[in-house]
């Protein structure tokens, strides 16, 4: 069993706390790493690492870092088959959705290959009488990202990159489930030609969190994970003043008009629903077709995909998704199901019998489909973060469209239609911050901003495309005058353009 490490400084760094977790292959159910959980010295020693690289790292013209950037998603392009096969080792996702991981972090990389540009301030000639006024944006100094088990690779990358970029050094506290990827990003930023101490990664648990939340000199903070753990954060950050930004749990709903391809519609179901497991934030966990005839004929198409779904090892490449990341989830999911049955729903297809034969240890399970799911339900209500759909039935529009605003998650809602008013009005009125129009999964592309509403996120600027900039640099504005210009003495009322 391998014993895992610290990177601060450019270097491993074996941890001194003398506490450790322990880390799991989900496939077969085995322990693989000890995992170090920092003290708060040993965060602080990472602080520090950090803050002397920063002054100088912040001094790198824009084109220089962009051109680090540009050399790492080279490495990693070199690196990709090695990076998925850790990723899927360690969380149990398939090395085919892990690629797809990797390739949706590289592509915010290089949206920030880009920073000349994206950081570039504004400028007015003569704003006044011989008055100049302009704008910088620079880096806040040190930063740090607290980032979730079930995108070990992508939402590291999301949140060092344009921080990074920008001029400020990192330290990213990843999951102590799955962190053997986000090690090995850091050492390849270093190949990439990233200066010792501006990426540090630092394995940790709560007394690590909270150590970077009170740290004086990290400056903001970004976080992902489960909602209560995010008010968390952004509270306590908040209150030891930093810039903060947490994205919490979700519920997505998928809305199915009685003129959508139903073929369409079922494909994209399937996938959204169940791949890798259920593991995301952005996993569609409701379906509600509007009408009865509609979900009569939904429900008959899904139960069989459902029922012969194809779960195995994360290495073998014919499975549609792996085990789940560890015993503690699986029996949580498999809690939730139990509850939907006592709850009254209809449970067509239960996978909580699943056992992979070689593999009987590892953290299985098929899909479940639930039918006549009503709003009260605690399964409706509540995050399951696993291969289970839940299928609402709607009466009419109205009523599909007041189910995903009304939900206390705001994360991201789709809609499978062929009447383009249906689509709009629905993208215009439900109260969900990413909207899909046959389109199940609406992640948004690296140069627009990802996040949700209402209890999915706390804070003011999202993720990735212009807001990532904008959290991780202040604005400074300049007001420029020159011997020669107008001099009028002096005045004691308040600055006008008159």
């Amino acid at each position: 069993m391998e014993e895992l490490w610290h990177f601060v400084g450019g270097r491993r760094v074996k941890g001194k706390s003398g506490r450790f977790s322990d880390a799991y292959e989900p496939m077969t159910g085995t322990t693989i790493s000890r995992v170090p959980l920092a003290s708060r010295e040993e965060v602080r020693e990472a602080v520090d690492n950090a803050a002397a690289a920063q002054r100088e790292w912040a001094a790198v013209n824009p084109q220089r870092r962009a051109r680090v950037l540009m050399k790492f998603v080279d490495i990693v392009g070199r690196e990709k088959e090695k990076l998925a096969a850790i990723l899927a080792r360690e969380h149990g996702k398939t090395i085919a959705d892990a690629q797809g991981e990797i390739q949706r972090g590289v592509e915010v990389v290089e949206f920030c290959i880009g920073i000349p540009h994206l950081m570039k301030g504004e400028f007015t000639d003569s704003a006044a009488a011989g008055l100049d006024v302009y704008s910088m944006r620079q880096p806040l100094g040190v930063v740090a990202g607290i980032t979730p088990f079930n995108f070990p690779v992508m939402i590291p990358m999301w949140k060092f990159a344009p921080a990074i970029a920008c001029g400020n050094a990192f330290i990213l506290k990843p999951s102590e489930r799955d962190p053997g990827a986000p090690l090995f990003l850091a050492e390849l930023m270093l190949e990439a030609g990233l200066p010792p101490g501006v990426l540090n990664v630092v394995n940790g648990d709560k007394e690590a969190v909270d150590a970077l939340l009170e740290e004086p000199e990290v400056k903001a903070i970004g976080f992902v994970g489960s909602t209560p753990v995010a008010e968390y954060v952004y509270a306590h950050g908040a209150a030891h003043g930093k810039r903060v930004q947490c994205f919490g749990g979700a519920k997505n709903h998928m809305v199915i008009m009685p003129d959508a391809d139903m073929d369409q519609a079922v494909d994209a179901l399937v996938g959204a629903a169940y791949g890798s497991g259920g593991e995301r934030c952005m996993a569609i966990s409701v379906a509600v077709p509007v009408g009865e005839e509609t979900a009569d004929a939904l429900v008959a198409r899904l139960e069989p995909r459902v029922e012969n779904l194809r779960v195995g090892p994360s290495t073998d490449p014919s499975a549609d998704f792996g085990p789940l990341i560890s015993r503690a989830h699986l029996e949580r999911v498999k809690d939730y199901v139990a509850l939907g049955v006592q709850e009254g729903a209809r449970l067509r297809v239960d996978g909580r019998g699943f056992k992979m034969q070689g593999y009987e240890n590892g953290f299985y399970m098929g899909g479940c489909l639930f039918d006549e799911v009503r709003p009260e339900m605690r399964i409706y209500k509540e995050e399951i973060f696993g291969p289970v759909l839940s299928v609402v039935r709607a009466r009419g529009f109205d009523e599909a469209l007041s189910l995903a605003s009304n939900h206390e998650f705001g994360n991201g809602v789709a809609i499978f239609t062929r009447d383009g008013d249906a689509a709009r009005e629905f993208a215009s009125r439900v109260e969900v911050g990413m909207v899909g129009v046959n389109v199940p999964i609406p992640t948004p592309l690296a140069y627009y901003t990802f996040g949700g509403w209402k209890r999915s996120m706390f804070g003011d600027l999202n993720q990735h495309g212009p807001d990532a900039i904008r959290f991780y640099t202040k604005t400074k504005t300049v007001a420029s005058r020159w011997p020669g210009g107008v001099r009028a003495g002096a005045s004691f009322v308040m600055p006008t353009l008159s």
